[in-house]
């Protein structure tokens, strides 16, 4: 009898555990670990770009460092499969099918563009005293798709309107004619070719992929106090010991909501699901070296057009993402990204 009684109690025990362990976020919030890490190669695809649009507002598209690009995109991916597959995250097939595709056709995007931005372009860039009104509606394109993309999908993004836009109200004469109408053909060139390759990308990934949930849900402890500058916060369910289940918005958005709970002296429980790790990239210059938060450094490059700085990626712990957050406002340190799974 007292063996038969302490089996029923280890099962309790299992049991019991097994419950407090159990995510809190409904099934259709929860995602798996290994996307805080697949994300990432994903979000250097708007870290790049945004780059870029900063770069030309100061300087011509033929100093970029496209080939720079490509070897950081790709070493980050290493990175972070390294590590995933390290942790025995899983594999993920379907999410390392979209990088495969969004990495390979920004590595064509990004040689071809070197190419003839090295010769065609630099040379017409050297008939000009200034930029011209097409350089200028460029650069603004490029931070347009750039602000776009940090909340929607970039095959969302409208480049046959940007394309119509160049041709109807952007003067077609004036100085510099070369570089104007260079411009004209590079630009009509690359409107053109993502407008048609972003129709194609997003009846593929329609037909493959879920439609994704705009939030994601936090169990954060105690409950939120309203702020007018958190509007989407929205508290789900409350439960015993004061936490509460709640949504804020994701991709670009969840870093500043995760920053303006956190200020309010917020710890973290769990993040999608997850209660375990979450990547964050940090910013910084090449001397600092990131001490506090920090679980475990996954990567660390150069910012490439700005010399003296650099990105490190590592994980925190979900629960410690409160109190690191809040430590790394104190340090002035720039947070750039969570890479909310």
């Amino acid at each position: 009898m007292a063996r038969w009684r302490a089996l029923l109690a280890a099962a309790c025990f299992c049991m019991t555990a097994a419950a407090q362990e159990a995510p809190v976020a409904p099934p259709e919030h929860r995602r798996g670990v290994e996307q805080t890490f697949l994300t990432y190669p994903e979000w250097f695809l708007v870290f790049s770009p945004a780059e870029y649009a900063q770069f030309v507002r100061r300087a011509q598209p033929d100093a970029f460092p496209f080939w720079g690009h490509i070897g950081q995109f790709w070493e980050s991916y290493g990175a972070v499969f390294r590590e995933s597959r390290a942790r025995g995250d899983e594999l993920n097939p379907g999410y390392h099918l979209m990088i495969m595709v969004i990495g390979t056709s920004t590595t064509v995007e990004y040689a071809l563009r070197s190419a003839y931005e090295s010769l065609i372009g630099r040379l017409a860039a050297a008939t000009a005293g200034q930029p011209t009104p097409e350089d200028r509606f460029a650069a603004g394109v490029a931070q347009d798709y750039v602000d776009f993309i940090r909340v929607l999908p970039w095959y969302e993004y409208d480049f046959g309107k940007q394309l119509k836009t160049l041709w109807t109200q952007v003067p077609a004469t004036g100085p510099d004619l070369a570089r104007k109408w260079e411009r004209r053909f590079a630009l009509t060139t690359e409107y053109g070719i993502k407008a048609l390759y972003a129709q194609m990308i997003k009846a593929g990934t329609k037909s493959i992929y879920d439609t994704p949930l705009l939030v994601t849900s936090v169990v954060v402890q105690p409950a939120p106090k309203a702020d007018a500058r958190l509007p989407e916060v929205k508290v789900l369910q409350a439960l015993p010991d004061g936490a509460v289940l709640a949504t804020i918005p994701r991709y670009d958005a969840f870093t500043a909501y995760a920053q303006g709970l956190a200020a309010q002296g917020l710890e973290f429980r769990e993040v999608a699901g997850n209660r375990s790790i979450m990547l964050v990239s940090l910013l910084g210059d090449q001397a600092w070296e990131p001490h506090t938060g920090i679980a475990k450094r996954i990567l660390e490059q150069p910012i490439l057009t700005q010399p003296g700085r650099k990105r490190v990626v590592a994980t925190v712990q979900v629960q410690q993402l409160g109190e690191a957050l809040r430590e790394w406002q104190r340090a002035g340190v720039q947070v750039e990204h969570l890479f909310d799974y």
